[in-house]
């Protein structure tokens, strides 16, 4: 049985609307970084959102790439 490490991103970026999940500009996106474990990524996620809270406009997300990285060795 194998076994992925995990593994989580956290990235943000300008919406085009607040209400969607398309960016603004993918090439001005802020990749805050990968992370192995999910209380130190939830933290840095935390940190950048609430620093951009006055911009409706930015996002960041918390990404799971363990599960995603299972999805692709069992293809």
């Amino acid at each position: 049985m194998s076994t992925t490490q995990p593994l989580y991103l956290v990235f943000g970026g300008e919406l085009e609307t607040p209400e969607g999940l398309t960016f603004r500009d993918v090439q001005a996106l802020d990749l805050v970084g990968i992370f192995d474990s999910h209380d130190t990524a939830y933290a840095a996620w935390k940190a950048k959102a609430q620093s951009t809270v006055d911009n409706a406009h930015m996002r960041y997300f918390l990404v799971n790439l363990e599960s995603l990285l299972a999805q692709t060795a069992a293809a």
